[in-house]
C-alpha cells in the first residue's frame, strides 16, 4: 500500500480494523476475547500515526451483534466505488452463522436488547460504515461502534 501511488492529498489507502464492542464491555467468561479485541481498539491510534507519514489512515470498526443467513460481508471492492485500496479485518460476530443459526425466538430477544433501531444488524450496514470511513479522509485512528447503542450486560 505505501507504494501506491498518492491522490492529490497524498493519501495512499485505508486500513479498517475489525474488533467488538467486547473491548469496552465485555462479558462473564470472555476475559481472553474482550482483550484481544481490546488490543485491536488500542493498536488502531498508534498504527494511524505509524503509518501517517506514508498518507496511509486506519480505523477500527466495533460491532455490536448483527445476524444475516449466510457468509460474511463480501469484499470491499463489491461496495466501494473508490480508488483507496483497503484491507478489510475479521468480521468477527457480524454476519456469521452463528447468530443465524439461532432460534427465531433468539435472534428476536437480542435484536430487543438493541435501544435503536431494536432489531440485529445487517451486513450491508456494515459495509455502509466502510463506504463512510473510505470516503472521508479526515477520519483517521479512530474506533467506531455500530451497535445501535447497545451495551452489554456483563
Amino acid at each position: 500500500m505505501s507504494r501506491n501511488k498518492p491522490d492529490a492529498d497524498g493519501h495512499r489507502g485505508l486500513v479498517v480494523n475489525t474488533a467488538s464492542v467486547a473491548a469496552f464491555e465485555g462479558q462473564v467468561g470472555q476475559a481472553a476475547y474482550s482483550a484481544s479485541k481490546g488490543g485491536i481498539v488500542s493498536m488502531t491510534l498508534p498504527i494511524a500515526r505509524d503509518l501517517a507519514p506514508l498518507g496511509i489512515r486506519v480505523v477500527t470498526i466495533a460491532p455490536g451483534r448483527a445476524t444475516r443467513a449466510g457468509r460474511a460481508p463480501r469484499g470491499v471492492w463489491e461496495f466501494l466505488d473508490s480508488p483507496l485500496p483497503c484491507f478489510w479485518g475479521s468480521p468477527g460476530l457480524f454476519s456469521t452463522p452463528l447468530l443465524a443459526g439461532l432460534p427465531e425466538k433468539v435472534r428476536k430477544f437480542l435484536g430487543q436488547q438493541v435501544p435503536f433501531p431494536s432489531r440485529l444488524g445487517d451486513p450491508a450496514e456494515y459495509a455502509h460504515l466502510v463506504q463512510a470511513l473510505a470516503e472521508n479522509p479526515m477520519i483517521n485512528g479512530e474506533v467506531v461502534r455500530l451497535d445501535g447503542a447497545l451495551r452489554m450486560q456483563p
